[in-house]
């Protein structure tokens, strides 16, 4: 899909949501663009080295993304205003090697939140909110943060 104009990107977008509408079917859509993400689904599934980190309805998902990986993917969505831009979350880090990985959590190496808990096992995929699953040790302190408004 990214590598086609925009209109007929848009085109074909919403004739896929129109046979959906019609019929009933259930697509699975994987990209890498998160614009097209947000206008297409209903659910999201955020996987990072091929683990499942984050699952949240959609709304929910760009409103309020707990894991800190989904938060770097969010915050490089260009988005076209002057005054009031969110703060781009840039990475660093080496990305871990996706054959053998340690039982660890595989963003550690990345991550700006990192706890030594992190470093020393996987994280489970964890349910902080109904319907929205996280996988990070850390899941449930920031799910309270943003239920206190921090």
């Amino acid at each position: 899909m990214s590598a086609l104009d925009v209109s007929i990107q848009a085109q074909i977008l919403n004739l896929m949501k129109q046979i959906q509408k019609d019929t009933g079917i259930t697509y699975i859509f994987i990209t890498h663009d998160l614009s097209v993400v947000n206008h297409f689904s209903d659910d999201i599934t955020v996987m990072y080295l091929g683990r499942m980190i984050e699952k949240a309805p959609s709304e929910e998902l760009f409103a309020e993304p707990i894991h800190p990986y989904t938060k770097a993917l969010l915050s490089a969505i260009p988005i076209p205003r002057i005054h009031n831009r969110p703060e781009r979350i840039l990475l660093s880090g080496e990305i871990t090697s996706p054959i053998n990985p340690k039982p660890v959590c595989r963003f550690a190496s990345r991550c700006n939140c990192v706890k030594p808990i992190c470093m020393e096992s996987e994280p489970p995929l964890v349910e902080v909110k109904p319907d929205h699953f996280v996988a990070c040790h850390l899941a449930e302190e920031q799910a309270d943060m943003l239920s206190a408004g921090i």
